[in-house]
C-alpha cells in the first residue's frame, strides 16, 4: 500500500516550506513522490514555490476551487484514484490551514482507495511567535490539527524567544483541553531551526505516524466561515504591496484579517511576500505570475478591494 503522508497546519504555520524540504529529503533517499496540494480558495499562489521539486522522482498536483465541504471530499478523492494508478512510492498532501481533519481519515477508509493507500505521518505545523489573539474557530483547528498528529513541528524557532515557544505550548494546551484532545508526547514535539533539522529528524518525522484524534468536534462544515480573495496582476512594486499589506491589518472595515500571501516581480526577478498581522517577510523565488490572496474571516470585499485596487470590486469573493 502507498503511504500518505499529510502536512498540516494554520495558516500561515509554515507548511509549504517544510513540503520543500521534506520532499527533497524523501526524493533524496530514491524515493518517487507524488505532491497534492489541496488550497482554499479559487487560486493557489504557492504552487509556484513548488515547481522546483518537479524532478522524474517528483510530480505535483493541485486541488482548488471550492469551499463546499463535499465538494471538498470528491476532489480529493476523484485526485487520489487518479495518482493511485501513477507508481509513486509515498504521497505528500498539504491541506488548506482550515482542513478537517477527519476528511483525510475518511477519505482514505472508503473503498477503492482503502485498497491502495494507508495513512503515513501526519505533521503538524505551528508557528513558534502563535499569536494570542486568536478566536475559539482557530484554535479549534489548530487543537485539532495536533490532535490528529503523530508529530508537532513549530516553525520559525529561530525567531521566537523561549519565552514565545513557551507561551505557544501553553496556548496549543489550553486550545486541546478546550476540546478534549492530547498532544503527542514531549518527544514528539519539535521545536528546532529548521536549517538544522538532521536525517534522524527526518526520518522520525518520515515514520512517526499519527494521533488518535479523539477530540470534541465543534465545527463541522464551518471551513467556509474563512474567506480568501484573490487578486491577480496587482500593479504594485514590493514596497507598495508590503505597505498596502499592512494597512490591511490595521483597518477593522476589511474584517478579521488573517493572513496576505503572493509574488510579484520587482526588476528582473519575482519575489514572495507572506504577511500576518505580526511580521512581513519577503524572499525571491522562481518565475511567478503577479498574484495576490487575502485569507480571513467576515472579509468586506469592497473595503479590501478600494484599499488594494482605488476601486470598487467587479468579483465576489469565493
Amino acid at each position: 500500500m502507498i503511504p500518505i503522508d499529510l502536512i498540516t497546519g494554520f495558516l500561515g504555520a509554515g507548511k509549504t516550506t517544510f513540503l520543500l524540504r521534506y520532499v527533497r529529503y524523501l526524493t533524496g533517499r530514491g524515493l518517487r513522490v507524488g505532491v497534492l496540494v489541496y488550497d482554499h480558495g479559487a487560486v493557489n499562489v504557492d504552487l509556484p514555490l513548488l515547481r522546483p521539486l518537479r524532478s522524474e522522482r517528483c510530480e505535483i498536483e493541485t486541488v482548488v476551487g471550492s469551499l463546499d465541504p463535499d465538494c471538498h471530499r470528491r476532489r480529493f478523492r476523484t485526485k487520489l484514484i487518479a495518482m493511485a494508478m501513477a507508481g509513486y512510492d509515498r504521497i505528500v498532501v498539504e491541506p488548506s490551514g482550515v482542513f478537517d481533519m477527519d476528511e483525510f481519515f475518511d477519505t482514505l477508509s472508503d473503498a477503492p482507495l482503502d485498497k491502495w493507500y494507508e495513512p503515513g505521518s501526519v505533521i503538524a505545523i505551528v508557528d513558534a511567535k502563535l499569536d494570542d489573539d486568536t478566536t475559539p474557530e482557530e484554535d479549534y483547528f489548530l487543537a485539532s490539527q495536533a490532535a490528529s498528529a503523530g508529530c508537532v513541528l513549530l516553525s520559525h524557532c529561530q525567531l521566537a524567544t523561549e519565552a514565545e515557544i513557551a507561551g505557544t505550548l501553553r496556548h496549543l494546551r489550553s486550545a486541546s483541553e478546550a476540546i478534549h484532545a492530547k498532544l503527542p508526547p514531549p518527544d514528539r514535539i519539535l521545536a528546532k531551526d529548521w536549517d538544522k533539522l538532521t536525517d534522524g529528524d527526518y526520518r522520525m518525522l518520515q515514520s512517526c505516524g499519527f494521533g488518535a484524534a479523539e477530540f470534541e468536534k465543534r465545527i463541522a462544515g464551518r471551513e467556509s466561515a474563512f474567506q480568501s480573495l484573490p487578486f491577480l496582476d496587482l500593479p504594485l512594486d514590493g514596497k507598495a504591496l508590503r505597505e498596502k499589506a499592512a494597512a490591511l491589518f490595521r483597518d477593522p472595515r476589511c474584517g478579521r484579517i488573517l493572513r496576505v500571501k503572493g509574488f510579484y516581480r520587482e526588476g528582473e526577478g519575482w519575489y514572495q511576500l507572506n504577511a500576518t498581522a505580526h511580521e512581513t517577510r519577503t524572499e525571491p523565488v522562481p518565475e511567478s505570475k503577479a498574484a495576490l490572496l487575502v485569507i480571513g474571516c467576515e472579509l468586506n470585499e469592497d473595503e479590501i478591494n478600494l484599499l488594494l485596487t482605488g476601486r470598487k470590486p467587479e468579483h465576489h469573493i469565493l
